[in-house]
């Protein structure tokens, strides 16, 4: 069993831990309360970011995301009057330990949400995971900006619900979809458009499969007529009014001679549905790098020359 997969069964016990853990998060909402947020991340973490900010908003708060590299080097940067919530997996990547220097010697309020052991994590989130594909770190931050959210004042759902919901998604049967002959589209709305986005790359990073994911209405404006008999496309309905328009997305798409795989989570409500299809598409990346025969551990680096490749790249 790849160490993904290991890590996907570690979920529900490790969203039930930082549920537990309640005290860190008063204190850290103190800290942004009244503030502007921008919350930053790389990767799976600027999905989680973007994410947050829907739960932020939630609660009133004028908060809205931003790429680690485009703080770092220039871009949209909070002043000390505002505050800054970063996401990091194991807290070593580039940009996003230049955004945390760079917010401190500003005065800038910060939540750090990290990894268990990373010393300067204000919220901790699971231990550094061994695959290069990031699924528990990934749910445990989401959880704790939820918790941030909820402890500000947002009105988010059931949070105690999602340890079981996740747990019975990953119980549930394979997902059923067959690697495409070119490409894999997956497809959202509101903010399961991020968790699309997090799909496609899951699915890129574990199986190397031509994979595209965001936004349905995006996608219906133009790109959808490129889809055809040797493409798949799969779509993440968690509700919310945006939900028909993924029924005439896929009408058009299937009429195209595509494969359509839907997948409904309308349980937990809009908003915590990116739980439950999250896990859905950690499943679909998993499958389908056990469908092509890659590892979905090693970020490609056991293929010929890459490994010395990515030795030269900081990330």
């Amino acid at each position: 069993m790849s160490a993904m997969r290991e890590t996907m069964r570690s979920q529900p016990e490790a969203l039930q831990r930082i549920l537990d853990d309640e005290a860190p998060v008063a204190r850290a909402a103190e800290r942004i309360r009244g503030r502007r947020v921008m919350i930053v991340g790389t990767g799976t973490s600027w999905h989680a970011a973007n994410q947050g900010a829907w739960f932020l908003r939630a609660a009133g708060v004028q908060a809205w995301a931003v790429q680690a590299a485009d703080a770092a080097l220039g871009g949209p940067f909070p002043d000390p009057d505002d505050a800054l919530v970063l996401l990091t997996h194991r807290g070593t990547k580039r940009y996003t330990s230049d955004v945390a220097r760079l917010a401190r010697e500003r005065d800038v309020p910060v939540v750090l949400v990290s990894r268990i052991g990373n010393p300067e994590a204000d919220l901790d989130t699971v231990p550094a995971e061994t695959s290069s594909a990031f699924t528990a770190s990934h749910l445990g931050a989401l959880l704790r900006v939820a918790q941030l959210a909820s402890a500000l004042g947002a009105q988010l759902g059931p949070l105690t619900a999602l340890p079981d919901a996740v747990a019975a998604e990953l119980a549930a049967p394979a997902t059923g979809v067959s690697p495409p002959a070119r490409l894999l589209e997956v497809a959202g709305v509101g903010i399961n458009a991020w968790t699309a986005s997090e799909g496609a790359l899951k699915v890129r990073e574990t199986s190397y499969l031509a994979t595209e994911g965001g936004w349905c209405e995006q996608l219906i404006h133009g790109p959808s007529v490129a889809l055809g008999q040797s493409d798949a496309l799969v779509v993440l309905d968690g509700g919310g009014p945006g939900a028909a328009r993924l029924d005439d997305l896929a009408e058009v798409v299937s009429a195209h001679g595509s494969a359509v795989h839907r997948f409904t989570r309308r349980d937990l409500g809009e908003l915590l549905s990116i739980f439950p299809l999250t896990v859905v598409v950690q499943k679909l990346a998993a499958e389908m790098a056990e469908a092509r025969g890659t590892d979905p551990d090693t970020f490609g680096r056991d293929l010929p020359g890459r490994a010395e490749a990515w030795a030269r790249l900081q990330l």
